[in-house]
């Protein structure tokens, strides 16, 4: 990338926009009205369904997400009998056994709740829910924490896909940021997957970690992609320690400049394209007969709060503290806090606490966002037309687009604006120029770099 958009950029903070819109701007919601729009589901509505179990076994540092610290297996398995709680009081309120076409279990390192927890919440879900027969049914694992039991329990449980977080294969790195995990593990955890059948897989990867260098970075991504790993996603570490005071542990080492992130980034880019691997909107990476390439191909990719997708439901329904549900009328939000969570359910009450109503003008700069970046390109006309709306209604920030196509970040064509390659990497500050409710600040988004 230019040294000058880097220097432009580099104290520059962008949503990662999973949603629009963004979480920042979420406020309270009653319980009451996410019962209302529950109920207001048509009985053929295709959900995908999500379950947060934020508890892990060891801190990483880095970390960013909802999650809580215990070794203690009793907390997680009272964390497991409240999101059965939780299961029933959402599904009362839904028409009856609506299909559900994706499944995703996230935190944390949801595998804590073991083969016996996660099948409990499995049971309760297929007692409610439809679950297709061709349903992805997908869980994120630590592979610290991924044992023969395990995996024998995930297939025989039915999951189809796995992502494993692995970050770095560097060991410098790894002490640096407090998770230990030699090549050899994350090796060996790999083969045992696939020997089971789990080959759909997905591997992260980070960048701008303390110690890291563009080697580092290419070495992990070389080494697993030679493997042939499925997909990847590449995620750039976000340093607020504003909000994670536990972040703070890194600064005892220099953190990687904007450049050199830049620099990392990149190499980890090149690196995965040179092994037969398309790049997947701003940050994935998928091999060309991999589901996600196939629906970037086709029109059909999608961006939640999972990342990139080819989920076609219609509805997100989110489980557990913190956890997000995506509906038409709008967002709503479990309590984040898990003593208010268990507090309201055990009163019997659902747990949402935040959330957001979405207007048609809304959805529409949702879509727009979303084309942007999935397709790196969006035609304005289109989604107007799609939405039913004015055009005009959906025009970029006037000034921050001038600035978008004065840098070269964007170009405008008529109705139809578009991201050229090299500036996939800020894909997100183009994004931005849609965003009605865009504010500044250190604290509120990652880094644009």
């Amino acid at each position: 990338m230019r040294a000058d958009l880097i220097r432009y950029f580099e104290h520059a903070r962008v949503p990662r926009y999973t949603s629009y819109p963004t979480a920042v701007h979420f406020g309270a919601l009653e319980a009451d009205t996410f019962t209302r729009w529950l109920g207001e589901l048509a009985p053929t509505t295709r959900l995908s369904l999500y379950v947060h179990i934020p508890w892990c076994r060891h801190l990483c540092w880095y970390c960013g997400c909802h999650t809580w610290i215990s070794a203690r297996q009793h907390r997680i398995d009272a964390y497991v009998e409240l999101l059965l709680r939780e299961i029933e009081l959402v599904a009362a309120r839904l028409p009856a056994r609506l299909p559900v076409v994706h499944l995703h279990f996230g935190g944390g390192t949801p595998s804590t709740a073991g083969p016996a927890g996660l099948g409990r919440i499995l049971a309760a879900l297929r007692a409610h829910f439809d679950i297709r027969p061709e349903a992805e049914v997908a869980i994120e694992l630590d592979p610290r924490e991924v044992d023969a039991a395990l995996v024998e329990g995930l297939v025989a449980l039915g999951f189809n896909r796995v992502s494993l977080g692995v970050q770095t294969l560097d060991p410098t790195v790894q002490r640096a940021v407090a998770r230990i995990q030699p090549a050899e593990q994350v090796l060996a955890v790999i083969e045992r997957l696939r020997t089971a059948g789990l080959e759909r897989m997905a591997v992260d990867l980070m960048y701008g970690l303390p110690c890291q260098t563009v080697e580092s970075a290419v070495d992990s991504a070389a080494r697993l992609a030679a493997l042939g790993i499925p997909r990847f996603a590449v995620f750039g570490y976000a340093h607020l320690p504003q909000l994670k005071r536990h972040q703070r542990l890194l600064e005892r080492h220099p953190l990687p400049d904007a450049a050199e992130r830049v620099a990392q980034f990149e190499a980890i880019a090149a690196t995965l394209t040179a092994h037969g691997y398309e790049a997947i909107g701003l940050d994935h990476f998928a091999r060309p007969e991999d589901p996600l390439a196939k629906a970037l191909r086709a029109g059909r990719l999608r961006r939640n709060f999972q990342g990139y997708t080819d989920d076609p439901a219609e509805v997100l329904v989110g489980f557990g503290a913190s956890a997000i549900s995506d509906l038409p009328q709008g967002y709503a939000q479990s309590a984040p806090d898990l003593k208010r969570w268990r507090r309201l359910l055990g009163e019997g009450r659902l747990p949402t606490v935040r959330g957001r109503p979405v207007s048609r003008i809304d959805r529409a700069i949702r879509e727009v966002i979303e084309r942007l970046m999935c397709e790196l390109a969006v035609d304005l006309e289109a989604v107007a037309a799609r939405h039913r709306l004015p055009v005009a209604l959906l025009e970029p920030e006037p000034a921050r687009m001038a600035e978008a196509e004065a840098l070269g970040l964007a170009v405008r064509e008529g109705m139809r604006v578009r991201v050229p390659e090299t500036m996939r990497p800020l894909l997100r500050v183009v994004a931005s120029c849609f965003d009605r409710y865009l504010q500044a600040g250190p604290l509120r988004h990652a880094a644009a770099l």
